[in-house]
């Protein structure tokens, strides 16, 4: 991946004890109007200036995918902002996730801990990655960058899995910032540390965040227990 793509930064944030349920209703107010205010904005600017869009759009191409045919993720949902189609509403935890990928215009996973296998890999999908994804469809990943574990592709800055996906009885996640790749390592550690307050601001419980790059290429979080104990991950 970083012989194709040198700058390339993963940001990893581990979500223990957090209660996913329904947004309140001050928070789904704060970020319908985040999006009325960007549909604004939008008006007479093209999706593909955004400058997280703008470097995924490079990803994609450096790893020799169509972004015209198969839109990141984020350049997909802000595309939706624009045409005043907003993020629908579907737990605390999705929901957040949407907000920070439009606010920051960048692919954002957010994945069930519980439904992970193993250790977390990324790496360039293949024709043999596969999944049925949010989409309702079965997604190719091929070309695509994968977030992947012991059974297989679960995640991209593309689309995610079913498998993986966080529903109000999640209680420990795993979220996955495909950072722009200008970014340097210090923004990226401060982008990180805000994410990880505010959605554990609403969400409750803690976050430990980890960023991954050519120079840092691993991380190890301790996986929760119900009875309130960690255990080695």
């Amino acid at each position: 991946m970083f012989e194709t793509v040198p700058d390339l930064k993963f940001g990893i944030i581990h979500y223990n004890r957090i209660n996913t349920s329904d947004a309140p209703g001050m928070l789904k107010g704060r970020i319908g109007y985040f999006y009325q205010e960007m549909q604004i904005d939008l008006e007479d600017k093209n999706v593909t200036d955004i400058p997280g869009v703008a470097e995924w759009r490079k990803v994609w191409k450096a790893f020799g995918k169509d972004p015209g045919r198969y839109r990141p993720s984020a350049e997909a949902l802000i595309r939706r902002v624009k045409k005043g189609q907003v993020p629908g509403e579907i737990n605390l935890g999705v929901d957040l996730n949407n907000f920070f990928s439009v606010r920051e215009g960048i692919p954002c996973g957010l994945y069930d801990a519980a439904s992970v296998s193993g250790d977390i890999t990324f790496r360039p999908g293949t024709g043999a990655d596969v999944y049925e994804g949010l989409n309702g469809r079965d997604n190719s990943l091929d070309n695509i960058l994968v977030t992947a574990d012991a059974q297989g592709a679960f995640g991209s800055p593309f689309v995610d899995s079913k498998r993986t996906a966080v529903t109000e009885t999640t209680a420990e996640a795993i979220h996955v910032l495909y950072l722009r790749p200008s970014m340097s390592a210090e923004q990226a550690g401060i982008l990180l540390e805000e994410t990880g307050t505010l959605f554990t601001s609403m969400t409750g419980g803690e976050y430990t965040p980890a960023l991954l790059h050519k120079g840092n290429t691993e991380a190890v979080f301790k996986r929760g227990n119900p009875d309130g104990q960690d255990q080695p991950r």
